[in-house]
């Protein structure tokens, strides 16, 4: 009995009771027993492994789908945020009606669909409008250079209707990206157009040539496909946080969220 105990209690330490065992053993079925108890218990450690390994693979697996679930309800929630904040906003919520600089009349519906980089500005500026729509223009083409994003449209309205007429838009807007889309009208549909977007434009005193400036707000804004205002870049924004932020909502970020109630621009 006392062999028994001896023999059970060394398998269950792996069967080191084989150092014991002589080779020429008297009993040879006992040999085969303690090698094949040994064997088994060698194989048991990569079974071990690959099951800890395959536990290890569904609980990060689980952690991971949780995490996705996680972030598509606060994606879904900021969304909803967005919204409720572009209602509070009030901006571009109108539909303007103008000339193009080659005659035609523009709507506010003909820009569905489309992205929009919009700019407020005047023709006679000397340097701050020239300055914002070459940034204007280059945030445009670099996104272009990128095949998996949509086109952006450019605009310029003027908030100096009285010189900036037809002609004169057709001249301006050669000097900027090709697809850059000049707009006037009368005075008061300018400033229909102005007003919906909260622009300060004030005509300044004439010079003894009859010449002035229009001191105006400098801001780039940006409009979705639907037609909301999103954002807008003032002058402190390069070419390349402007790509960057578009880039952001085209591809669904929602980088922006905040920033229209807290710092949208306000009406002077």
């Amino acid at each position: 009995m006392l062999a028994v105990r001896c023999i059970v209690g060394d398998l269950q330490r792996g069967g080191r009771l084989l150092r014991h065992v002589p080779s020429e053993s008297p009993h040879p079925h006992l040999r085969r027993c303690f090698l094949s108890q040994g064997q088994r218990s060698a194989g048991s450690a990569p079974l071990r492994l690959r099951t800890r390994l395959a536990v290890t693979a569904l609980l990060g697996g689980g952690l991971l789908a949780g995490c996705w679930l996680v972030s598509q309800e606060k994606r879904q929630k900021l969304q909803q945020q967005r919204r409720r904040q572009l209602r509070d906003a009030a901006l571009g919520h109108g539909h303007f009606s103008l000339l193009d600089h080659r005659g035609r009349r523009r709507t506010k519906e003909d820009l569905l669909g489309r992205w929009v980089l919009l700019y407020f500005g005047f023709t006679h500026c000397p340097d701050i409008c020239p300055d914002e729509l070459d940034k204007l223009s280059a945030v445009v083409s670099a996104l272009d250079g990128d095949a998996s994003l949509p086109p952006v449209q450019p605009v310029f309205i003027t908030v100096d209707p009285e010189r900036d007429d037809v002609p004169a838009l057709a001249r301006y807007v050669r000097d900027f990206h090709p697809r850059l889309i000049g707009l006037t009208g009368t005075v008061e549909e300018v400033r229909a157009a102005g007003r919906d977007y909260r622009v300060y434009a004030s005509r300044g005193p004439e010079d003894e040539d009859g010449d002035y400036l229009v001191d105006h707000s400098v801001l780039i804004y940006l409009l979705g496909p639907d037609g909301l205002f999103l954002d807008y870049y003032n002058r402190t924004k390069t070419r390349e946080q402007i790509a960057q932020s578009l880039r952001n909502h085209m591809g669904g970020g929602t980088p922006w969220i905040g920033r229209v109630t807290s710092s949208a621009p306000k009406e002077v």
